[in-house]
């Protein structure tokens, strides 16, 4: 197997040539440093790369792996990958995307992070993230603009851009990232890979920057479901950090999507989730997804209204309180120079600025309830619910506007998260939500499609997601980071 196959090799297949000693972890590590040697500076995925620690531990995996016994090994022992900047590292550089912290080095690992290690995971580096995760576009004063590998002149999204354009660039298998509102989601569609969000409490999150209160998760962005759902098995469970950790599963999500099916589930789909608009051809490429599901797969699929309240609303309203609070905590009230930050901060600072207390409690309990409603129709009739990850693929490079003005013809309300709103919902109602690609434009750009699953029902979602894989070809493409790939359409299986 040669440097550019191993960069391309699932985790799941990665650790099983290692166990069985047929693969060195030096081997592994060294095909992925050089690969981020060769495209890693156009794709812009990393604030810091690890070569010679990685190499070390590398190294140090090769030789117990020559003198364990292989079941003494750990699920991902020499496997290597990669984590979001905003995860802390024990001793490893972490700087939230900021200038601020572009020194910073902590000294306890975040709960993800430290229980993928457990695992024999092999540190490649740290990728990029907006300020703080305060984007939903991957462009920081301390990075600069993370590049989608699939073209170079179009985004990652946010705030796991540069998790996203890592695994789809081949540069580490697993990347580690956290998602609120869809920022594991949107840069999963945007890069053509799998990415998912758990349920909220499945993997516990205290001590990691991005703990906002009921919403903000950690989770796995992947080139394939059965490593999504190794990732998952590796770091859920119960943590006395976390008051809202679920207990620890009976399911085991590894093996749960193994001869998986669908057949005969009932399958919602919303071509919007009520609040349009959708770029035509996105429509027509998960709609096709969604055809598959009954077609092929055998599940009973019915097209749903989603009774939802204004995303772009609520989005500002919810998040605004939070950026005012990082701004004065994180910048002004540390001496920090707000003039150095990302212009978000003070965008979002002024709205909040303009709620009172009684604004706010009325969204976080009152919206969040209307939001939760929404969902909880759908599944007292259904056992899954599919959407678009996103109204658009991926756009070019925002100027000041943050992100696509117009969509089918439609002028966009706020440019700068409005890609977000299929994201979102699902998010503030706790349920677990997937993406994974279902087809590509005439550009040659990715598209998502998202499966949401009923409260804790993550094995549900991943066994939807391994079976509509295992039907298609789409995880199998590979980008030519810049140039549309030859013959490439939005044809849908």
């Amino acid at each position: 197997m040669n440097d550019e196959e191993l960069c391309f090799t699932p985790a799941t297949e990665l650790a099983a040539l290692i166990r069985a000693r047929r693969l060195s972890p030096v081997e592994a590590v060294q095909a992925v440093l050089a690969r981020i040697e060769r495209v890693g500076s156009p794709v812009n995925a990393f604030v810091t790369v690890l070569p010679e620690q990685a190499l070390a531990a590398a190294r140090r995996a090769a030789q117990q792996a020559m003198e364990l016994p292989a079941d003494e090994l750990g699920a991902l022992h020499g496997v290597p990958v990669t984590v979001k900047d905003l995860t802390d590292t024990a001793g490893v550089r972490t700087t939230y995307g900021s200038v601020h912290y572009k020194d910073h080095i902590p000294d306890r690992d975040g709960i993800g992070w430290a229980r993928l290690k457990a695992a024999g995971a092999v540190l490649i580096g740290k990728t990029t993230t907006p300020e703080f995760g305060m984007g939903a576009v991957t462009d920081s004063p301390l990075t600069g603009v993370t590049n989608n590998p699939w073209d170079l002149t179009r985004t990652v999204g946010g705030s796991s851009g540069g998790a996203g354009a890592a695994v789809a660039a081949g540069l580490g298998p697993i990347a580690w990232g956290s998602d609120g509102g869809g920022s594991i989601r949107v840069p999963a569609s945007c890069c053509g890979i799998v990415g998912l969000k758990a349920s909220l409490g499945r993997i516990p999150v205290t001590g990691e920057w991005d703990v906002y209160g009921t919403v903000d998760i950690s989770g796995p962005l992947t080139r394939t479901v059965a490593d999504a759902a190794l990732a998952l098995q590796l770091t859920a469970g119960p943590d006395q950090d976390d008051p809202l950790s679920l207990p620890r599963s009976t399911v085991d999500y590894a093996r749960c999507v193994d001869s998986a099916s669908v057949r005969g589930l009932r399958v919602a789909y919303s071509p919007d989730l009520g609040h349009g608009p959708v770029d035509p051809e996105v429509r027509t490429i998960v709609e096709a997804a969604a055809r598959t599901f009954s077609t092929t797969l055998g599940a009973r699929v019915e097209e749903v209204t989603v009774d939802l309240p204004d995303p772009i609303q609520y989005f500002s309203d919810f998040w605004s309180p939070q950026a005012l609070a990082a701004l004065e905590d994180m910048v002004i009230g540390q001496g920090f120079d707000p003039e150095l930050s990302n212009p978000t901060f003070a965008e979002f600072a002024q709205r909040a600025r303009r709620m009172s207390a009684v604004d706010y409690y009325r969204v976080a309990v009152h919206t969040r309830a209307r939001i939760a409603a929404g969902f909880a129709a759908v599944f007292r009739d259904h056992d899954l619910l599919l959407t678009p990850t996103m109204p658009v693929a991926a756009f070019p490079h925002p100027g000041p506007e943050g992100g696509p003005v117009e969509i089918d013809g439609h002028l966009v309300r706020e440019p700068v998260y409005d890609f977000h709103r299929f994201t979102e919902p699902p998010s503030h109602a706790g349920h677990p939500a997937l993406t994974l690609p279902c087809g590509f434009t005439s550009d040659g750009l990715p598209v998502g499609l998202q499966i949401i699953g009923p409260h804790h029902a993550d094995d549900a979602v991943l066994r939807a997601a391994a079976v509509y894989e295992q039907a298609t070809e789409w995880h199998t493409l590979r980008p030519p980071l810049g140039a549309t790939p030859p013959g490439l359409s939005s044809r849908a299986l």
